[in-house]
């Protein structure tokens, strides 16, 4: 599984692993690491919460679907990945977005859905956590995924919200109702295609669920969330 990742991993500068701090390593994280800690698992179909093998969807979306047609998440928001997304997302490290969408690459689904997109959406950041973050790490990740049907700016936030990890999962469900929406004069971009949704954590999946709704009020033919990691269950 892991044999493309390392290949095309080979073509970075060599580094020292992140996690276990073997020297040196083509690739931030090595192999060994990668391959210990990057195990693919059995997730909900819609929500990418970790479920019991053969099952396809967890009981929460089976009571209430998603407004997602699949989501796909590479690792759990855990060790060590926990603290490397926090680096990447918080200490000026965009470069790490490569590594991760090839850890998520090598996960089953999501090349094929990748394949089958039509456009590929980050998820926007407000206009003032960009001016203070330097980069949207969920557009970082979407160009390292495919850069070609990434659209920047045709998703937009048009409502700041406080930081989700500061939220209950209520206070979450009601912040981000319409915080988003398809840029009105690029409907025609998304109406009766197929979209990919990028972020890089999934807590709760308000955030995700709202931009997706926004995308299908837009005419969306297909909605799939695909992020880098996601959390367990709340």
């Amino acid at each position: 599984m892991f044999r493309d990742l390392i290949v095309r991993a080979a073509a970075m500068p060599p580094s020292q692993c992140a996690v276990c701090r073997v020297w040196p390593t083509p690739q931030p994280v090595c192999e060994d690491c990668v391959a210990e800690f990057a195990q693919p698992e059995p997730r909900c179909h819609t929500c990418a919460l970790p479920v019991s093998g053969g099952v396809a969807r967890c009981g929460a979306c089976v009571l209430a679907p998603p407004p997602l047609d699949h989501c796909l998440a590479g690792v759990g928001y855990a060790f060590p990945w926990q603290d490397l997304v926090m680096n990447f997302k918080f200490h000026d490290h965009p470069g790490w977005a490569s590594l991760f969408a090839l850890i998520l690459q090598s996960m089953p689904g999501v090349e094929s859905a990748l394949a089958d997109a039509d456009v590929v959406l980050p998820m926007p950041l407000s206009k003032a956590r960009l001016r203070h973050r330097g980069f949207n790490q969920a557009l970082e990740l979407a160009r390292a995924l495919d850069a070609a049907k990434t659209r920047a700016r045709l998703l937009l936030r048009i409502k700041d919200t406080p930081a989700q990890s500061l939220l209950d999962r209520a206070a979450r469900l009601t912040e981000v109702q319409g915080a988003f929406a398809v840029d009105p004069l690029r409907v025609a971009e998304i109406r009766g295609q197929r979209v990919v949704l990028v972020d890089d954590v999934m807590t709760s999946g308000a955030t995700l669920f709202a931009a997706a709704r926004a995308v299908r009020s837009a005419g969306a033919a297909h909605v799939t969330g695909v992020v880098f990691s996601r959390t367990p269950r709340e």
